[in-house]
């Protein structure tokens, strides 16, 4: 059979945008498939517009700040419906640079979706097929969903950026990213918000960092109520009603955000026809090198069961696109010390090891070094709370496994101390650097 192309790739968010450019990059012939928009779920769905929804959060706050050191002014209220016009022409436009970056990089969009018929054979919705000897699964994932009765009541995170104003009485149901960030920024704007979690927050993070975060956001009036299991969901007179087989009955709301995890999209691949492997949960299967089980058959991003952050997807598809046609037959993404922020407020990041887990590798050779205190911005407008820096080392030379950080520029602040943990940073080699100040940073580098 005559290949269509060199590559297929199936999904056009972040993972397979990034992958499709590679390898167009190294002289592939490449197809990418999707019938939606650009740039997936992080573009439209997630990272981007939850990042604006950040920023306003970002500057409501900064407004009563001004106040409280004496501009002349009073805090105002977001215009909902102009916020959502300059978010969408700004999404758009990011839009419009992929579909002119793939036209001028040589990519075949075709805007349909696919499925295997064969390990190199993909039938698109119109029936018609390609074929090449490479083919990799990018769709991503979507929201989950839950046979709770009274589910479609509440919505999910893709639908708060169709918000038509801002809910005045939210419950969130969750206690990951999307719970803890949207529940930081939609209060900082106005909501009144009451988060009903499970278990912990933020799974995988520090615990001692999360029990800090979580301090200052029930000081900033999020009620957080731990051990929540929702059983049914219902519409009174005066709006949604939870009802908890713990908690008992909540509300009534304005309205419910599920924030309960994602699931991947592969259920319309019939990738069972040609062996791919996947777990319980829909996830396709691969080794580091993001091989399926199926010869030819890759996969990146979200539908995978790796770390589901955007440049994880991108990195991964990079090297897999430099490994299979750019002559680079090591290539691989490493996925130890990947760092990591939530956008919550303030905003929370890691890179390495938590405490918990570095006890579990090294025990008593673990030593840890924390350091609170009041950022100066806080100070000055007399906001009480402290923000939370910590590093996990182990051995006599103190090599840095985690570092941690929660307050003010945290997300900006990790990603130079990333590196220097990827490049095997020492204790030392934070003591013998000469700290910025007065910043947050030097926090990092004067621990004792």
């Amino acid at each position: 059979m005559t290949a269509s192309h060199d590559l297929i790739v199936l999904g056009a968010g972040s993972g397979g945008l990034a992958t499709a450019f590679r390898a167009a990059q190294h002289g592939a012939r490449v197809a990418l498939l999707d019938p939606g928009a650009l740039g997936g779920t992080c573009v439209h769905r997630g990272c981007v517009p939850k990042k604006a929804l950040w920023f306003a959060a970002q500057w409501a706050q900064a407004q009563q700040f001004a106040v409280d050191v004496g501009f002349a002014s009073q805090p105002g209220s977001l215009d909902w419906e102009r916020f959502r016009q300059v978010r969408t022409r700004y999404i758009d436009a990011i839009d419009q640079r992929y579909a002119q970056r793939l036209h001028e990089a040589g990519v075949e969009l075709i805007r349909q979706a696919g499925r295997f018929v064969t390990a190199d054979t993909i039938e698109l919705t119109d029936g018609s097929q390609l074929h090449a000897a490479r083919i990799v699964i990018a769709t991503g994932a979507r929201p989950r969903t839950l046979p709770l009765p009274g589910f479609r009541l509440g919505m999910v995170s893709d639908d708060v950026f169709a918000l038509q104003a801002l809910p005045h009485h939210l419950a969130i149901v969750g206690g990951g990213y999307v719970a803890v960030e949207f529940a930081g920024l939609l209060q900082a704007l106005g909501s009144e918000v009451e988060m009903l979690a499970h278990d912990r927050l933020l799974e995988g993070f520090d615990a001692e960092m999360v029990d800090a975060l979580q301090e200052l956001m029930a000081a900033q009036g999020i009620r957080i109520t731990m051990q929540s299991a929702v059983q049914t969901v219902h519409r009174a007179d005066g709006g949604i009603l939870i009802d908890d087989a713990v908690a008992g009955s909540r509300g009534p709301y304005d309205a419910l955000l599920w924030a309960v995890g994602r699931v991947p999209n592969t259920e319309a691949l019939q990738l069972g026809s040609i062996g791919v492997v996947t777990d319980d949960c829909g996830h396709v299967l691969t080794d580091a090198r993001q091989d399926t089980h199926v010869a030819g058959v890759h996969a990146v991003g979200d539908v995978t069961a790796r770390k589901a952050l955007t440049p994880v997807a991108v990195a991964a598809g990079r090297r897999l696109a430099d490994r299979l046609f750019g002559g680079q037959p090591d290539a691989q993404l490493n996925y130890e010390n990947i760092p990591s922020v939530v956008f919550s407020k303030p905003p929370l990041g890691m890179v390495g090891l938590t405490e918990e887990a570095a006890r579990e590798l090294h025990g008593d050779a673990v030593i840890v070094y924390r350091r609170r205190f009041t950022p100066m911005q806080w100070a000055l407008t007399g906001w009480h709370g402290q923000s939370l820096m910590k590093l996990v080392c182990v051995g006599s030379d103190e090599r840095v496994l985690g570092i941690h950080v929660l307050g003010p520029g945290a997300d900006e602040i990790l990603q130079g101390f990333a590196v220097a943990l990827k490049l095997g940073l020492r204790k030392r080699d934070l003591d013998a650097t000469v700290a910025i100040h007065p910043s947050s940073a030097e926090e990092l580098v004067l621990m004792d």
